[in-house]
């Protein structure tokens, strides 16, 4: 995907020379010269990049007061989204590809209403069939059961990527959609930016740098598995990602299913022919008004988080809101007419944050730029990626506020795209250089003592987690954590659709979960230092180092 628009610029690039009346080596030279100098500019960015704090826009609306309680602190992210809370007992954090792809395949089979899926795209591969094997062996079962069957099976991937090649996402969901057509809905997301000319002229894999679905949800009933991962054979057996499973939570699945449903509704509707059409009354994604479509994509997504939000005001109004009562919160269990323990203690919340720049809506961005914002002298903030780039926004903020920061990126072996064919090959190359600016600049600030990077490195693997843990100053152990989608970089900004949770919790045993997972990955990661840059596997080209100022918003 980034190869593909690394070649296109590139070449729109080499087009412009003979008008411009610029040489290919006067270009090299100018551009080497740049590339010479930039250390020296970073370095004299440093007095403005110290204030970044002072300087980075204030989040309209959103307020952190200052509060003693500890994980309390965090509740003004319920000024945004809806605030779930549940008891940590609920939570379960997975560690591998297998458990993954087991416990995927244990809750379709154990589904008896709803089986949701949001993913990139659906592999073609004999894991991946097996995935859809069981959903029709649960339909199937569903079907016998009961002719008049409560089961529903929605799906929503993307539509450049669930498209790409002969047999592919659709391929693979075709047989359900045409056995089961009243149970099951599959929708194709389509970026509203891909458009006109630039969909014409746009071939297959280069189609996918505009924007994407890129938002994970696996709902089965009332439970949920919260990840980074796509729905492909190496999801499921060597790269590596993270999962927390969500059991007996209603109001959440609720919350996803009808997320997953705007989006589904203002996407393209598979149909039992391989054709796709749009929902009655909706505006088509790129043969339409952008504008219209956009308003109408924001309204149906923002009209399930302003309902979501008001259900749980409410809710916390009548249950574990009340006043505290010797500096501990009481809280009771939301359904008080529900099995089970009635004064069960919520010490868990659960805040899901969205990002849809196509469609306007950033709340993902401004409550991870107030996090950062935010976090005190001495707290410890772990955030991990898959492919580091992060945005200007988010680099400012770690080197210019107070936090201590260690950030976990892959190494060129573990990128999804080492050893790959042609340009793309060159792609983990690119990361390396854009890991080199910022190590670069971590050291002109004289940061190295608060910012530290670490490559994560494993035989046979590669590293797609992504996500954030917060350690207050003074804990060994982590309040809050982010787990989604986003990869913190440009496209998850300002391109993709993408979705992730905070989840933050007072309950020691969940607190110790997420610094395991934690430090199971930085475990098989290394420190990156000057040395780092200079192995023969960290050499970058010229034009690698040329061209990926240019590509670098593509991926």
């Amino acid at each position: 995907m980034a190869a593909a628009a690394g070649t296109v610029l590139w070449r729109g690039l080499v087009g412009l020379l003979p008008r411009r009346g610029l040489g290919l080596a006067a270009l090299l030279g100018r551009l080497s010269d740049r590339l010479s100098r930039g250390r020296d500019r970073r370095c004299r960015r440093s007095s403005w990049l110290l204030l970044a704090p002072l300087l980075t826009p204030a989040v309209p609306q959103v307020t952190a007061p200052a509060c003693p309680e500890g994980t309390h602190k965090f509740q003004w992210i319920r000024n945004l989204v809806p605030e779930f809370g549940v008891s940590s007992s609920q939570i379960q954090v997975l560690s591998s590809p297998a458990q993954f792809f087991e416990l995927m395949k244990e809750q379709i089979k154990g589904a008896k209403r709803r089986v949701v899926v949001a993913s990139l795209y659906l592999g073609t591969g004999p894991l991946e069939q097996e995935l859809v094997d069981c959903i029709e062996e649960t339909l199937e079962w569903s079907f016998q059961a009961s002719e008049q069957t409560d089961l529903r099976v929605s799906i929503l991937l993307d539509f450049t990527r669930g498209s790409r090649g002969r047999q592919n996402s659709r391929t693979m969901l075709l047989p359900l959609l045409r056995r089961f057509p009243e149970q099951v809905r599959v929708a194709l997301f389509h970026t509203p930016n891909l458009r006109g000319l630039l969909k014409l002229l746009m071939p297959e894999r280069f189609n996918e740098t505009i924007g994407l679905q890129h938002i994970k949800v696996y709902l089965f009933d009332d439970n949920l598995i919260l990840s980074g991962a796509n729905l492909s054979d190496s999801y499921f057996t060597n790269r590596q990602d993270r999962y927390v499973f969500l059991q007996d939570s209603p109001e959440i699945a609720d919350f996803f299913t009808e997320l997953v449903g705007a989006i589904s509704d203002v996407s393209l509707q598979l149909q039992q022919d391989d054709t796709v059409q749009v929902m009655e009354g909706m505006v088509h994604p790129y043969q339409g008004d952008k504008l219209a479509y956009c308003e109408a994509a924001n309204r149906r997504v923002m009209e399930v988080i302003h309902s979501a939000r008001i259900r749980q005001e409410l809710l916390h109004s009548q249950t574990f809101h009340s006043r505290r009562s010797e500096g501990n919160l009481l809280l009771l269990q939301q359904d008080p007419n529900a099995g089970g323990e009635q004064n069960q203690e919520l010490d868990t919340w659960i805040y899901p944050l969205i990002q849809m720049k196509p469609f306007g809506i950033q709340i993902d961005e401004r409550v991870t730029e107030m996090l950062m914002t935010e976090a005190e002298r001495g707290a410890r903030i772990y955030l991990t990626t898959g492919y580091f780039n992060l945005t200007q926004a988010y680099m400012d903020l770690v080197l210019g506020t107070r936090a201590e920061y260690q950030i976990l990126l892959a190494s060129p072996e573990v990128n999804g795209f080492f050893g790959a064919q042609g340009v793309a090959g060159a792609i983990p190359a690119a990361y390396v250089y854009i890991a080199h600016q910022f190590y670069s600049e971590v050291c002109c600030l004289g940061q190295r003592d608060r910012v530290q990077l670490q490559e994560y490195s494993r035989n046979g693997w590669t590293f797609h987690a992504k996500g954030l843990w917060l350690y207050l100053a003074g804990s060994r152990l982590p309040c809050l954590t982010l787990i989604g989608s986003p990869n913190f970089g440009y496209r998850s900004v300002h391109r993709d659709l993408e979705a992730q949770v905070a989840i933050v919790t007072e309950n020691r045993a969940l607190q110790q979960q997420l610094h395991e997972e934690q430090e199971q990955l930085y475990l098989r990661s290394e420190v990156v230092s000057s040395s780092t840059f200079e192995q023969p596997s960290r050499y970058v080209k010229l034009w690698v180092k040329m061209i990926t100022p240019l590509i670098k918003n593509f991926f």
